[in-house]
């Protein structure tokens, strides 16, 4: 079953900057392109940083400051103050460079973007050349699939291809991303099987199952209620 990846919602068309990039360079692309970062780039289009809204907004977090108010400790502010004292990309970029590919799945890249805590992920080919960017508004894109696409989705790779049910056992209604699975099959591992996989479809928001089955074939130190002796 084929999910979702990165290359599927990237943004291939990337505004780039060079080390050499000056300060107001940067920023005429962030204000024209409508974008909040940039990567900078190599010529051989090797990611060496990106340079974001933020990197650029210490220099006017401190303008104007007092002198007496501009001495800061730590490294967190000495590298605040160096990016509001820097002019070009090379110094205003944040590095190194969080990256991901274009055979990730949209979901691990989802997990990058929340643990990393940043905003946008450059996307690199096997080379280690810049081939698209993702965002948080790409990874949501997969949320504007229509329900008929996703029942699709649903009928043909999972219930058809994966798990071989014949049609007519098992009906699958959508609506607003939300699955709702009906029938009977032989097993309560295929039920569960298909909740499960009908679950990782792109697009998908919730699944709700009432499949009723012949046979529990769940393993005994699995079904509710039992509890696996220790040894």
């Amino acid at each position: 079953m084929r999910t979702w990846q990165v290359g599927d919602v990237m943004t291939r068309d990337v505004a780039t900057v060079g080390e050499e990039a000056p300060y107001r360079a940067v920023v005429d692309i962030l204000v024209r392109r409508g974008i909040s970062g940039v990567p900078v780039v190599d010529g051989f289009r090797r990611v060496l940083g990106v340079v974001s809204e933020s990197d650029l907004l210490h220099k006017i977090e401190r303008s104007g400051e007092p002198e007496q108010r501009r001495i800061f400790q730590g490294r967190r502010h000495r590298s605040a103050r160096e990016k509001a004292d820097a002019l070009l990309a090379r110094d205003l970029m944040t590095a190194p460079p969080v990256t991901t590919g274009p055979q990730a799945p949209i979901s691990a890249a989802a997990r990058q973007l929340d643990r990393e805590g940043v905003k946008r992920l450059p996307v690199l080919d096997d080379l280690g050349r810049l081939v698209g960017i993702v965002t948080r508004g790409d990874l949501l894109r997969v949320h504007l699939r229509t329900d008929a696409e996703i029942r699709e989705d649903v009928v043909q790779e999972v219930l058809r291809g994966v798990l071989a049910v014949r049609d007519g056992l098992v009906t699958v209604r959508v609506r607003d991303g939300e699955v709702v699975l009906d029938g009977r099959l032989d097993r309560r591992s295929a039920a569960d099987l298909a909740a499960r996989l009908a679950g990782q479809v792109s697009g998908v928001v919730r699944v709700t199952s009432t499949v009723a089955y012949d046979v529990d074939d769940t393993p005994r130190d699995r079904q509710p209620g039992r509890v696996t002796p220790v040894a």
